[in-house]
C-alpha cells in the first residue's frame, strides 16, 4: 500500500520528535490506521474514466435501515481513537457531528446515499485530527484567571 502524504509528514515528524520513542511510534501508527480506516470507508474505489471515489461506507448504506447505523459505527472508531490519542474536546466535538450528517443522509434512499458519498466523513475526520496534531488547530481559548 502507498503511503500518503500525511503519513509520510507523520514518519518524518515523530521520527525527531522529543516525545518518548514509544508514543511517537503508537501515534504514527494509530494516525496510519485511522487513514487506512478512512481511505477505505470513503475512497477506496474508483468509477473507471472519472474522478469519482466512494469506499464501503457508500456501498454498506445501500443496506436499507441497518447500512447507515452500520457506517456510523465503523465512522465511531475514528472518534473513540481521536480521544484515545489525546485530541481536545473542541476538535473532538466536531468529529461525531460529522458522523451524524454523513447518517442523516444516508437515511435518505439514493439521492442521500449520493450525499454521503460526497460528504466524506470519515476523510473530514482524520483530517480534523491530523490538523490538530500538527499545531494547525485554531488555539484554545485563553484560560480566565479568578481573582
Amino acid at each position: 500500500m502507498t503511503s500518503t502524504s500525511s503519513e509520510r509528514y507523520f514518519e518524518a515528524s515523530f521520527a525527531t520528535d522529543p516525545v518518548a520513542d514509544g508514543d511517537a511510534r503508537d501515534t504514527g501508527r494509530s494516525l496510519r490506521r485511522l487513514e487506512r480506516l478512512a481511505t477505505l470507508l470513503d475512497d477506496r474505489y474508483v468509477i473507471p474514466g472519472t474522478n469519482f471515489r466512494f469506499g464501503l461506507d457508500a456501498v454498506i448504506g445501500l443496506l436499507p435501515g441497518v447500512g447507515d447505523l452500520a457506517g456510523a459505527a465503523l465512522s465511531s472508531y475514528i472518534v473513540l481513537e481521536s480521544r484515545r490519542l489525546g485530541v481536545p474536546k473542541r476538535v473532538l466535538l466536531g468529529l461525531p457531528k460529522n458522523v451524524a450528517v454523513d447518517a442523516a443522509f444516508g437515511a435518505v434512499p439514493i439521492i442521500g446515499d449520493l450525499a454521503d458519498i460526497q460528504w466524506k466523513a470519515n476523510r473530514r475526520n482524520v483530517h480534523l485530527v491530523i490538523e490538530h496534531l500538527r499545531g494547525k488547530a485554531p488555539p484554545p481559548p485563553p484560560e480566565t484567571v479568578a481573582g
